[in-house]
């Protein structure tokens, strides 16, 4: 990674070397670690450290401090290049993942896990910034559904291991993680030493951005960094909490999330080019908004587990439709201030992640059917935004509101 090459040159090496390539490669990485890291966690810590609804929100709340923070990458990006930082982070990553059975205890899990999260959250600002950076506008969409269907094959692999040889081979904790967090951080030192460092085609701003003209995307953010937390911590935690569900089982959940995406992906990226953010936003926020609703019936109605499974499923395949928001804001921007605004994006996206899991925490002691009824209030508001993206949005046509503006110089 010591050479420095222009994107133009870059169309001159091998496939396998070229940013985009770079970018399927960590494409890959990221999820091996951290998905295993998901796929065991609300057993692992029901089992190794008796964690409750609450331990759990604290441990997610410390999980998203790092992303909060993400704003610090601009820091960081004064000293080091974008795509070092990335692979620096994806190394992080995994090194944590690799040792997390190291530290059962509640003290131990919410250090490692706040080390993988640095790993984690610093590596998606910039990964993030990357891919608006290195793909057209025209191709983005699409290239973006095949780096998320990458990222799932990569899982599913990693998931299919887990399912066949839990209880074949009496695994540990200690030896999947190790395995899950070790490949990843292979990777990560792979990718620093066979690829040159790229440089951008437009100079990025080393310092905060924040402009008015991209409220929109900032409050769209906001809403689906709280909608996600309700998602993340507490639906797995649901299915083993309520339904009793082992670790060989929720994985299996997991894997058929993982078809459903790897199949979808690519249409998602398609639909978002053929039919524009602003259609794929309201179809997103609208089935969330369902979707949260029947989780909710579960709890107050007493509906049976096929249900559950059926809806994570669902929800999880939704989520994938966030691409929309990824080329809404490359199709705004100014393009110095795609890593600028991308790391105040991730921190805007994490501010009610770093209060929200614990104060559901408690909420889910006392009601945890409220907990869903709440998030589909957060669905029907992002649902409210959605509306404002125009069907063409563009520099100086950010949201339907501007029309209605008085005509001022873009900010």
């Amino acid at each position: 990674m010591l050479r420095k090459m222009s994107l133009d040159e870059a169309q001159d090496l091998p496939v396998w070397r070229r940013p985009v390539a770079l970018l399927f490669l960590m494409a890959l990485g990221m999820p091996i670690a951290f998905n295993t890291w998901s796929a065991l966690l609300n057993n692992f810590v029901i089992e190794v450290a008796d964690f409750d609804g609450s331990d759990i929100g604290l441990l997610h709340t410390v999980r998203e401090i790092p992303g909060f923070f993400a704003i610090g990458v601009i820091a960081l990006l004064l000293v080091m290049r974008e795509q070092v930082l990335g692979v620096v982070s994806l190394l992080l990553l995994g090194v944590a993942t690799a040792v997390t059975a190291w530290f059962p205890s509640l003290a131990g899990i919410l250090t490692i896990t706040m080390l993988s999260s640095i790993g984690f959250h610093y590596y998606e600002t910039v990964n993030q910034s990357l891919q608006l950076q290195w793909l057209d506008k025209l191709r983005a969409p699409k290239v973006l559904g095949w780096l998320l269907a990458a990222g799932s094959a990569a899982t599913l692999v990693a998931y299919g291991a887990i399912v066949l040889t839990w209880k074949a081979f009496d695994l540990s904790y200690n030896s999947v993680y190790l395995a899950g967090g070790g490949i990843t951080a292979v990777i990560a030192i792979f990718a620093f030493f066979a690829y040159p460092q790229f440089e951008e085609r437009t100079p990025q701003v080393r310092k905060m951005v924040l402009k008015k003209r991209y409220w929109l995307y900032y409050a769209l953010q906001f809403m689906a960094g709280a909608r996600r937390q309700i998602f993340v911590v507490f639906a797995g935690f649901m299915m083993v909490e309520r339904f009793g569900f082992e670790v060989h089982e929720i994985t299996a959940l997991y894997l058929i999330n993982l078809v459903a995406n790897m199949m979808l992906a690519p249409i998602f990226g398609a639909a978002v080019a053929r039919f524009g953010e602003r259609r794929t936003l309201i179809f997103e926020y609208a089935g969330l908004a369902i979707v949260f609703l029947l989780y909710g019936g579960i709890y107050f109605f007493g509906w049976g587990v096929i249900l559950a499974a059926t809806l994570y499923v669902v929800d999880h395949m939704l989520f994938a439709l966030a691409l929309a928001l990824k080329t809404y804001f490359q199709k705004i921007a100014d393009p110095e201030d795609i890593a600028p605004t991308a790391a105040v994006a991730f921190t805007i996206n994490h501010i009610a992640a770093v209060f929200l899991p614990v104060l559901l925490g408690l909420l889910w002691l006392a009601s945890p059917g409220a907990v869903f009824i709440l998030a589909a209030g957060m669905a029907c508001t992002s649902l409210c935004l959605s509306l404002l993206v125009p069907r063409h949005p563009e520099k100086g046509n950010e949201t339907r509101l501007v029309r209605m503006r008085v005509a001022t110089p873009a900010e």
